[in-house]
C-alpha cells in the first residue's frame, strides 16, 4: 500500500452543482500558478547550483544532510509508471520527505523538466536522471525564493485536502 492509497489522491470531491465549475476553475488556476512557480524555482536553483538531480544522488544527499533539502520533485513519464523499481524508490523518497518535513510534488513530463534544467549533466556530459530533483538550501548561504514560498503554500493547501504528493503540470 502506498502513501497515495492510504491518504487518497482526490484533491477536490466531485460534485454536480454549479460550485464545481467555480472550484474547478480555481483549482486549474492554482495548478497553473504552481507549475509556473516550479519552473521559476528550478531555473533559479539551477543557476545558483542548488539543484541535485538523480534518484541515487538525491538519496545519497538526503541520507548525508537532509537539513539542506528545501524541496523535492519526483518526475515520471507514462512509460515509467510500470517501472516497479522506480516506484519503490519514489515510495521511499516520499516517506523520507514526509518524515523530514520536506515538501514534495510530482511532475508527469520529463521532457519539459529536461528543457528547464538541462538533459545532459554539465560535469560528466552524460544524460541526467531527472526522476528525482532536490532543491537544496545550504545553511551558510540561505536564500529566499518567492517561488519556493508559493510552492510550500501550494503543498500545504494540498495536504489540507489529503493530497500528500500533488501533481503539477509545467507550463508550455
Amino acid at each position: 500500500m502506498t502513501l497515495e492509497e492510504i491518504h487518497g489522491q482526490e484533491a477536490m470531491p466531485e460534485t454536480s452543482d454549479s460550485s464545481s465549475t467555480t472550484s474547478s476553475a480555481a483549482t486549474s488556476s492554482l495548478m497553473q500558478s504552481a507549475g509556473k512557480a516550479l519552473q521559476e524555482l528550478l531555473v533559479s536553483s539551477h543557476r545558483r547550483g542548488c539543484l541535485t538531480a538523480g534518484v541515487y544522488e538525491s538519496a545519497k544527499l538526503m541520507n548525508v544532510d537532509p537539513d539542506t533539502v528545501a524541496f523535492c520533485v519526483l518526475a515520471a513519464d507514462e512509460e515509467d509508471e510500470g517501472d516497479i523499481a522506480l516506484q519503490i524508490h519514489f515510495t521511499l523518497i516520499q516517506a523520507f520527505c514526509c518524515e523530514n518535513d520536506i515538501d514534495i510534488v510530482r511532475v508527469n513530463d520529463i521532457q519539459k523538466l529536461a528543457a528547464i534544467v538541462g538533459a545532459v549533466s554539465e560535469e560528466s556530459g552524460e544524460p541526467r536522471d531527472l526522476h528525482c530533483i532536490l532543491i537544496t538550501n545550504p545553511t551558510e548561504d540561505a536564500w529566499k525564493d518567492p517561488s519556493l514560498d508559493k510552492l510550500n503554500l501550494f503543498c500545504e493547501e494540498s495536504r489540507n485536502v489529503n493530497d500528500w504528493v500533488p501533481n503539477i503540470t509545467l507550463p508550455e
